[in-house]
């Protein structure tokens, strides 16, 4: 069988134990663990994959830390984590005619559809029965993988980076943008500053701004990430020098740095995560008509603000989940002419899965983390993983 890392209740509740509850001092390497896991059949319509990279995202970690919903509970006791991955197709089901053995392809996390296609619960987190791709091989339904397109100029590392975060990225951008044009229309702003708090979502997110002619500011503590943005036109603005928002004084000084850098604008679109400390920043920062959009649920599942404030400026605030199949492949058109992302200084060994998912918790990252998982990388991206 293959190996598979798993997340318990048990392990949970022995970890908060140890920390008597404080989760500050969870450490996530104790509870995420190797197992082996029993693959499904392939069916008709199933692809198995190898698994080639896997990149550390956050729900894994909430899912671990049991900060928001005890997930792994609510899924009776163990989970199989892993939201996005890049494979190599080793069998294919007798009904499946877009993959063929030996073609690499990126995952995706959407699970359940509603009516409009977009995902009621999310692949390997609350979806019943799913399995994810912290493993070194995995069966999935031939509708959750899209060819990796291999000749878009990134590496096998940055391919990894992006099958969750890019399509995340892409829904928040055009749904923000959607809803600023309802307001203002392009003939009455054509240029709109756009600003991002923290990780590789809000980068792409960014990204995508740039691209489409748009000033775009990274609000991050990271100089390493900021300084990759830098390169690409998108101006970066140190977090660390207002306190992360801790009073509000840190925010009256960061409006003002806002302010001075957009003209006495301030910002169109915001993206964070509508909760937690930098919430209170976007919100100050917004200029009038503006959109505060968000796909997180970090730190908290609620949310407090001043709502006669927001409608006095008119202020939008969305909540989005994650796209649909074909906006998945649409952001996939992306990798490499858009989509650049920041990877993590050191690509983590399969083994050392779980401290990666702990200094990704520990905000020790100067990138996307990413994990390789195949020892042994099939030819056709050999070159890649550099």
């Amino acid at each position: 069988m293959p190996r598979q890392y798993a997340i318990t209740a048990e392990a949970i509740a022995e970890e908060r134990k140890r920390v008597d509850d404080d989760l500050s001092q969870v450490d996530v390497s104790h509870i995420i663990a190797l197992d082996e896991l029993k693959l499904r059949d392939v069916g008709p319509h199933d692809v198995h994959l190898k698994i080639l990279a896997v990149s550390a995202e956050h729900n894994v970690d909430h899912a671990a830390l049991a900060d928001t919903v005890n997930i792994t509970d609510m899924r009776g006791g163990k989970i199989y984590p892993g939201n996005s991955a890049v494979g190599e197709v080793i069998g294919v089901g007798s009904s499946v005619g877009r993959f063929e053995i030996g073609d690499v392809v990126v995952t995706h996390c959407n699970g359940e559809p509603d009516d409009y296609g977009y995902p009621l619960r999310i692949w390997a987190y609350d979806q019943p029965d799913s399995v994810g791709w912290y493993g070194e091989e995995a069966v999935v339904g031939d509708w959750q993988i899209v060819h990796a397109p291999l000749e878009c100029g990134l590496n096998l590392w940055e391919i990894a980076a992006l099958p969750l975060r890019a399509p995340t990225a892409y829904h928040l951008w055009r749904r923000a943008m959607g809803i600023y044009r309802l307001k203002v229309s392009r003939e009455q702003k054509a240029v709109v500053n756009v600003m991002g708090f923290g990780g590789g979502v809000s980068e792409l997110f960014l990204m995508l701004a740039r691209s489409e002619g748009h000033n775009a500011f990274f609000c991050s503590g990271s100089p390493e990430r900021r300084a990759a943005l830098e390169k690409l036109g998108i101006e970066g603005i140190d977090q660390g020098a207002y306190n992360r928002f801790a009073g509000r004084d840190d925010v009256k000084g960061f409006l003002k740095e806002v302010k001075k850098r957009t003209g006495g604008q301030g910002m169109h679109i915001v993206c964070d995560m509508l909760r937690g400390p930098v919430f209170a920043a976007g919100l100050a920062a917004q200029a009038r008509q503006g959109v505060n959009v968000s796909a997180g649920w970090q730190l908290d599942t609620q949310v407090k603000y001043n709502s006669a404030g927001c409608s006095t400026k008119q202020i939008t605030l969305d909540h989005t989940h994650y796209e649909t199949p074909a906006g998945v492949a649409s952001a996939t058109e992306l990798y490499g002419a858009v989509f650049k992302p920041t990877i993590h200084k050191e690509v983590y060994a399969f083994e050392d899965l779980p401290r990666a998912m702990h200094e990704m918790n520990k905000n020790l990252m100067t990138g996307i983390p990413i994990i390789r998982v195949a020892q042994q990388m099939p030819e056709s991206v050999a070159s890649l993983a550099v």
